[in-house]
């Protein structure tokens, strides 16, 4: 029977972001960001485990309460100088559970409107696949590359583009041995690619948003206030 484990790498700091706390501890419908990406997580039925990963200078974790989240959560003080070393870190940690052939699904902390139906999604469809793959929104807008004045040099084809998204979700093994030999990219699935593999889209949609600038918050509360009704 595989099993399916999460990791949140949350050891960055949100410099794009400002303020005084790391963006992952930015209030957001009066708890910290990172509390509600977690909540998703610890609350899907078939997620077995759910690490976070921290900086070890992390000084806010303590500062919250976060025991709502139930025994689900590990907490681990190992986050790394990038999100591909703090992955890294969590799958090392996690190699006292997770078996080469058990799913891993790889989530932003910024993405704190994460739905159980598309964690369903990716279950559904990826749980017979060979690679795996993530979430993603085909691209919708008009695309324009600029030159160094900021100024268009060309319009861009978007047929075939695709909005990534998290989680992503891997075979354990698979996933820590792409990013052994493949660090530099900017999400697992940049890893999976570079090892020779073709990670398969799940289609979500634009409310599972990654909190990038102040402005997103009350996008974020907006579309979590929304789903409170609904869950209502």
């Amino acid at each position: 029977m595989l099993r399916y484990f999460a990791i949140v790498p949350a050891a960055g700091t949100g410099s794009r972001f400002g303020g005084e706390a790391p963006k992952q501890y930015q209030l957001l419908a009066g708890r910290p960001m990172l509390q509600h990406s977690l909540a998703a997580l610890c609350r899907c039925p078939f997620i077995e485990r759910v690490w976070v990963v921290l900086s070890p200078e992390d000084g806010w974790w303590r500062q919250y309460d976060w025991t709502s989240l139930g025994y689900k959560l590990e907490i681990l003080f190992c986050g790394g100088a990038t999100r591909s070393e703090s992955v890294a870190n969590g799958l090392r940690a996690a190699a006292t559970a997770a078996q080469d052939d058990d799913w891993v699904l790889v989530h932003d902390a910024a993405r704190p409107c994460l739905s159980q139906a598309m964690l369903a999604a990716l279950y559904d469809e990826l749980s017979d696949d060979p690679v795996g793959g993530l979430l993603a929104v085909p691209v919708a807008d008009t695309l324009k590359r600029s030159d160094a004045a900021q100024r268009v040099a060309g319009t861009e084809s978007r047929d075939g583009l695709w909005q990534a998204q998290t989680p992503q979700m891997f075979r354990y093994g698979l996933l820590t041995r792409a990013l052994a030999e493949h660090a530099t990219g900017t999400d697992e699935a940049s890893a999976i690619e570079a090892a020779g593999f073709r990670p398969r889209l799940v289609r979500a949609d634009a409310s599972n948003l990654k909190v990038t600038y102040p402005d997103d918050l009350r996008l974020a509360e907006t579309i979590l206030q929304a789903k409170t009704r609904v869950d209502k």
